[in-house]
């Protein structure tokens, strides 16, 4: 048994060979372990869209993510419709305070407010709300289709 420790922050050149590998080990321990089911969502089904009008993936996806939202207010904090519509998501998740920043030694995606989306056969069931900063990644919040509350996407996303 050979132990090797890998740096993940910022990845390694060893940590970055052996990373399909060890998600792999992953994958099949949390379906033989947890019982996820293998559809799980997996790292290429999870887009980082920053929160912008200007940016097209955020448009085009904006109108799926409200409803979405609506959707789970209703569904798991029991909000009326008009409690969740457009604007009041747009208010409480779209809106920030936050100035998207591309600094020189900054991540690629650089600094700011962004929906982490998670994709299932071409579709949104789940959207973390965060804001990426120099010193630390800070959840929002988190919300999901709750057709797909057996997949405990906010366990998922807590440990992505």
């Amino acid at each position: 048994l050979k132990v090797r420790v890998v740096r993940s922050s910022p990845p390694s050149p060893q940590f970055k060979a052996t990373f399909q590998e060890s998600y792999q080990v992953y994958k099949r321990y949390q379906m033989v372990i947890h019982k996820d089911p293998p559809d799980k969502p997996t790292v290429n089904q999870v887009r980082l869209v920053p929160v912008s009008f200007e940016d097209p993936q955020f448009k085009s996806s904006f109108n799926q993510s409200a409803t979405l939202f609506a959707k789970y207010q209703m569904a798991i904090h029991k909000d009326t419709p008009s409690d969740c519509g457009e604007n009041e998501f747009t208010r409480f998740l779209c809106d920030s305070p936050l100035e998207a920043e591309n600094a020189p030694n900054g991540p690629e995606c650089g600094y700011g407010s962004f929906h982490q989306q998670y994709w299932l056969d071409g579709k949104i069931i789940a959207v973390g709300v965060i804001d990426i900063l120099p010193y630390c990644v800070s959840s929002v919040y988190l919300y999901y289709d709750p057709d797909y509350s057996f997949l405990s996407l906010g366990v998922y996303s807590a440990l992505r």
